[in-house]
């Protein structure tokens, strides 16, 4: 017979086993906290970040689709990432979006997040074609600084799996975190892409030619195509600066990178490599049609006068050197290769200045 002194203890037993129970699950979840933070705080680009958002968040949640929406106004963030050569293509579930509103009713919800099932017709923007279509989801809002940068979407095929009256406790703390390395490796490509860009015409830089033209030399002895490098100058560029002034030069000088540019693939790369000189890579372009691009820039430039500050017109010309590398040869370094083909362009540039300037010359 069992007397109140030892129902009592026995009643205390079994609250510290809940206790302790409890104590070991909180352990599990602080634990689980800190793998996550450290699993995404420990990404330093923004490619890797993005690899554990689709990757190890799937596996580690047990997720059936997870897509990623960044807001970017501007194309400021795009723009940097192409320019610094990071494929996006391979990450269909990761969306831009000019503006929130392009998320239709959800913009209005995003104060905190949205658990439930999956309707078809309601969620297309957070669950692009291309992805696995969810039974249940929960859509979480990144903020930074009380500013809207993005949605988290997850997505399970588990319809019970995020329900409208689940605790959020663990998926608002995942938001923070992922919104937070989000802001901190778009600040480091951005830091990268300024180290690569020419300030004051905002294409690259000499450092980023030279990088990216080794890369593009090793590239061509590997796979066999044409790789062409244009070396342009502008005409008389001190008889512009002593006419129209410093700035009325550095207006001539963005001005002509935006021409250049203007005529160019996505896969070519711009660059100012000191003064009044730009080098263009035309990636698989044999000469003949190399030549072709150098002269519609040389018309693009010469065709149309650039207008100053005063709204007075400024006749400007540029002269082109290009030369093409076609079959490197293996004995020479890639940077001697790529030394070679600037210094090949150089010259013909140097031709078409000694022939009258404003005209295209290739190293034959």
């Amino acid at each position: 017979m069992h007397t109140p002194l030892h129902r009592e203890n026995q009643q205390l037993r079994e609250q510290l086993a809940l206790l302790l129970g409890q104590a070991r699950v909180n352990q599990q979840i602080m634990r689980r906290y800190q793998e996550f933070d450290l699993e995404f705080i420990s990404a330093d680009t923004f490619l890797d970040l993005v690899e554990r958002i689709f990757e190890s968040l799937c596996t580690s949640s047990e997720l059936d689709v997870v897509t990623l929406t960044l807001f970017d106004p501007e194309h400021e963030i795009r723009g940097i990432l192409n320019d610094l050569r990071i494929d996006l293509s391979s990450f269909p579930n990761l969306v831009f979006l000019e503006k929130s509103q392009e998320l239709g009713w959800l913009h209005t919800r995003l104060q905190a997040p949205l658990l439930g099932r999956f309707h078809e017709g309601d969620y297309d923007q957070c669950f692009p074609p291309q992805a696995l279509t969810p039974a249940s989801i929960a859509i979480v809002p990144l903020h930074r600084n009380r500013k809207l940068i993005g949605v988290l979407c997850l997505g399970s095929l588990d319809i019970g799996r995020f329900a409208a009256d689940m605790a959020t406790d663990f998926i608002e703390h995942m938001g923070a975190i992922i919104a937070i390395c989000l802001e901190n490796v778009i600040n480091t490509e951005r830091l990268k892409h300024i180290g690569l860009t020419d300030r004051l015409t905002g294409v690259n830089n000499r450092r980023y030619i030279e990088q990216r033209l080794i890369e593009e030399v090793d590239r061509t002895r590997r796979q066999g195509y044409a790789l062409t490098c244009l070396y342009l100058d502008i005409d008389h560029f001190k008889k512009i600066n002593d006419r129209a002034g410093h700035h009325g030069g550095d207006l001539v000088l963005r001005e002509v990178a935006a021409r250049i540019k203007a005529e160019l693939r996505l896969s070519d790369a711009l660059g100012r490599f000191g003064g009044e000189e730009f080098v263009v890579l035309l990636i698989n372009a044999p000469q003949a049609d190399a030549m072709v691009v150098a002269e519609r820039i040389r018309a693009s430039v010469a065709d149309t006068p650039f207008i100053l500050a005063d709204q007075s017109a400024l006749s400007v010309t540029i002269s082109i050197g290009v030369a093409t590398l076609t079959a490197p040869e293996r004995a020479l370094s890639l940077e001697a290769m790529g030394e070679r083909l600037i210094s090949h362009a150089d010259g013909a540039l140097y031709q078409a200045k000694e022939e009258g300037r404003n005209r295209v010359i290739g190293a034959f």
